[in-house]
């Protein structure tokens, strides 16, 4: 089979299931496992694919995310005749559900279940040691100027409130809410998050957000956003990183 992966979080699902062989593109962001993706042809960015070069390739199925990438693109290479697998999982439920979809297109279901299994488990022992723990109350930023948040409907909150987190931001209407430095000390969470992707986030950032904001520079930490944010084969150690945070905080 020929593949296409246009989400790194997929192409990085793709070698775990030992199909990594199989691709023939891959975007210039997919960047695990680096020694395998660095001699696969790159066919542009998430939100800019070379759709003619894909076409070209002529995969057999090209995956891609509903949020990473565009529908228009999508659109194309259907357009063009080329299949295509897409999803955009919020919880680790659906997250698990999409391994095991990807695993029957690929003929991989085995190491598909395996991996879903493992967040399944994972899932079912941090949530049960969330119980009776004490909710620590956390702001997730993705973004700088401006500063920007998630609601609860985004798959990095559902991790830390699987934890025992609770996002102050949870209740946006949208998704990925714009924020202020004065709402952000007038939501008084007792973390603050700044995540590394997409925004690069770095210590001076939390230096300027505490001073702005008001809150006690101690709150703020930086958070690996590919932990955070890549559903598929990272995310069981995404389950142990969250709750490792949240662990972190509360103590």
């Amino acid at each position: 089979m020929r593949l296409v992966s246009l989400c790194p979080s997929l192409t990085e699902l793709v070698f775990a299931l030992e199909r990594g062989e199989e691709l023939v593109g891959v975007t210039e962001w997919c960047v695990h496992p680096a020694d395998r993706v660095a001699g696969i042809e790159k066919v542009g960015g998430t939100k800019d694919p070379e759709v003619a070069r894909i076409v070209e390739l002529r995969p057999d199925l090209v995956l891609m995310n509903d949020e990473e990438n565009r529908l228009e693109d999508a659109d194309a290479l259907r357009a063009a005749g080329v299949r295509i697998a897409s999803s955009m999982p919020r919880t680790l439920d659906e997250t698990a559900a999409m391994v095991r979809s990807i695993g029957a297109e690929l003929d991989a279901r085995d190491g598909a279940e395996r991996i879903a299994v493992d967040i399944e488990t994972r899932a079912a022992r941090v949530r049960r040691h969330a119980r009776g723990a004490p909710t620590v109350r956390f702001a997730y930023l993705i973004w700088r100027k401006p500063w920007m948040s998630v609601s609860s409907d985004t798959f990095a909150s559902r991790l830390l409130e699987l934890a025992g987190g609770l996002n102050v931001f949870g209740a946006s209407a949208t998704r990925y809410p714009e924020i202020t430095p004065t709402e952000l000390g007038a939501a008084q969470p007792d973390a603050v998050w700044l995540c590394t992707e997409p925004f690069p986030f770095q210590e001076r950032h939390a230096d300027e957000l505490a001073r702005e904001s008001g809150i006690e520079r101690s709150r703020f930490s930086i958070a690996d956003g590919e932990y955070l944010s890549w559903h598929g084969s990272r995310t069981p150690a995404g389950i142990d990183y969250a709750e490792s945070l949240v662990r972190k905080a509360r103590s």
